[in-house]
């Protein structure tokens, strides 16, 4: 969603290597590597800070080539899967930080438009995955609660 509210092109990226198997000088431990994801989960970690580690300490470049299995469907069997989708809580934690500002600075339009924006992103991606059975059905986004849901 980087470019969704933007007309501009955004800044080109590396992109890694296509492959369709593990390479031969990775972990391929699989029982390991779930192991490690639980460990760090249980810490608190997010999913996508455990990919980063898996792969600069523990020499995984690729959890789903190692394993088969996606981190979040490896964290959904344990039963460790978060209520709000990792990207989902990004956005409300970026807006409810837009929120605090705006309390202050109450004439700064360029933060005022950019929290419509967020907010915008926050419910698209709440349809998605209200409709993709991800979330429950009657699950809105209520900037008033989102502090309290953010909290659990």
């Amino acid at each position: 969603m980087a470019r969704m509210h933007a007309r501009r092109r955004g800044d080109s990226g590396s992109v890694r290597p296509y492959r369709k198997e593990n390479p031969e000088w990775a972990n391929a431990d699989v029982a390991a590597i779930e192991k490690i994801i639980v460990d760090l989960k249980k810490e608190g970690v997010s999913t996508s800070r455990i990919g980063l580690i898996l792969r600069d300490k523990h020499g995984v470049p690729d959890v789903k080539l190692a394993t088969g299995k996606r981190i979040g469907e490896i964290l959904k069997e344990q039963g460790m899967e978060p209520d709000i989708p990792e990207d989902l809580r990004n956005l409300i934690e970026k807006a409810l930080g837009l929120r605090k500002h705006l309390v202050e600075n109450k004439n700064d339009l360029h933060n005022k438009r950019q929290l419509q924006l967020t907010e915008s992103k926050v419910r698209r991606l709440v349809r998605y995955y209200t409709g993709n059975g991800r979330m429950p059905k009657g699950w809105t986004y209520k900037p008033e609660t989102a502090e309290i849901i953010l909290s659990r």
